[in-house]
């Protein structure tokens, strides 16, 4: 795959924890303008500028696009982010309850998204994705990186050893969350574009409908610029590449609201009809694959399954038998994107949420996951299949605004 340094735009190192925002999709507007008060260089003045306006503002109209322009001017103008001198690449790390991920920041190419090479395992919401590209296309900017990843090379794990373990990092803080941040910048951006271009594929990750943004308004510049050389920034969009073995995903957890008309003991018995095995338990969360764990009137239950059959890559995911089995057929969640009798909770928010929804009355019935893995994620992409709906949950969450690209 291709990567290339760019002359990015970075916050001034005492602000960076001002500037850090959290990603736009994981907030609703309510949540985003209650975190940007009171830190006006917050990047979810950009990213979700609505927060700026009358809350009886349509957050997908011109004037929210309009605003993020100029907030994002305003944070240049006022010198909060500065631009760098000479094009280069960026380490992020991320450290969670000990645990440390680092990734590599750079520009990615629009093609090797529209070719495949960067490949995807979901599939897009069109609001969704217009919605960013609205943004993409008022900015010309990329302040969100896409969070990819790529099976692990040695060579390249040892470069970021070495760049972590002997340069000091440009910013260094901690979170209202307690997640530490780091960004070093790559002195000497070769090296990785050299061994990145022997990557034959990388995988979204977390990130879809704005690396579908990138590309869209990448190919429209093109289509708009008679004189395209193919040099031009807005060929490129902004990644940050994360060895695949560095990785957590965490479950994404469901709840159904009511029974589908069923009674308790009807409900019970369709399980063992579907071919679940029940026992009751006090486990809380699945230990292995082909098991899930049940939160249904006051009582954990352990549901397992043969596997013998499932040979397809997606069909074996317990997200899918856990739909296709039992979801659909006895609680009448046809489709998980747009049935509102379906939550789904991020594994982040622990089972204690799970047991606070059933037993308030607000849910029936709460599923723990195991979860998917990176392994299964990428097997699925190369297959050019498509993941169930909420199937993955990548915890720690990028940040945007620490590095920002520009076309």
């Amino acid at each position: 795959m291709r990567i290339q340094a760019f002359r990015g735009l970075l916050p001034r190192p005492e602000l960076a924890a001002e500037v850090a925002a959290v990603p736009y999709d994981v907030v609703d507007t309510e949540e985003a303008r209650a975190l940007a008060t009171g830190r006006p260089y917050d990047l979810l003045h950009v990213d979700r500028a609505e927060i700026d306006l009358p809350a009886d503002t349509n957050p997908y109209s011109p004037l929210v696009y309009e605003t993020a322009a100029k907030n994002l001017q305003k944070l240049i103008a006022d010198g909060i982010l500065q631009r760098e001198a000479e094009p280069a690449l960026y380490l992020y790390q991320q450290v969670m309850d000990g645990r440390a991920q680092t990734g590599l920041i750079a520009a990615c190419h629009i093609d090797d998204y529209g070719n495949d090479i960067i490949r995807k395992h979901e599939k897009t919401r069109q609001v969704k994705e217009d919605d960013r590209t609205n943004l993409v296309r008022a900015l010309s900017a990329h302040t969100g990186p896409i969070f990819l990843t790529y099976r692990d090379r040695a060579d390249v794990n040892a470069r970021i050893a070495a760049i972590l373990a002997n340069e000091a990092p440009l910013f260094d803080f901690t979170a209202a969350d307690g997640i530490a941040h780091k960004v070093w910048r790559v002195a000497d951006p070769s090296p990785f574009v050299s061994a990145f271009a022997e990557v034959p594929f990388s995988y979204v990750a977390d990130g879809h409908h704005r690396s579908a943004s990138a590309w869209r308004v990448g190919t429209e510049r093109r289509a708009a610029n008679p004189n395209h050389t193919g040099n031009e920034d807005y060929n490129w969009f902004l990644g940050v590449l994360f060895p695949a073995q560095e990785l957590k995903i965490l479950p994404y957890n469901r709840a159904v609201l009511d029974l589908n008309g069923l009674d308790p003991r009807e409900f019970l018995a369709g399980l063992e009809s579907a071919g679940f095995r029940r026992t009751e338990t006090t486990q809380k969360t699945p230990i292995a694959p082909a098991s899930v764990c049940m939160y249904f009137q006051g009582k954990w239950h352990l549901l397992s399954w043969d596997t013998a059959f499932l040979n397809d890559p997606v069909e074996s995911l317990d997200v899918s038998v856990l739909q296709s089995r039992l979801l659909a057929p006895l609680l009448g969640i046809d489709d998980p994107r747009t049935n509102d009798r379906i939550e789904f909770i991020g594994g982040i928010r622990g089972t204690a949420e799970l047991e606070k929804k059933v037993d308030s009355g607000h849910a029936a019935v709460a599923f723990s996951m195991y979860p998917t893995t990176v392994d299964q994620l990428m097997a699925i992409a190369d297959a050019g299949q498509i993941m169930p709906p909420k199937s993955t949950w990548f915890e720690p969450k990028l940040r945007s605004g620490l590095v920002v690209q520009t076309f």
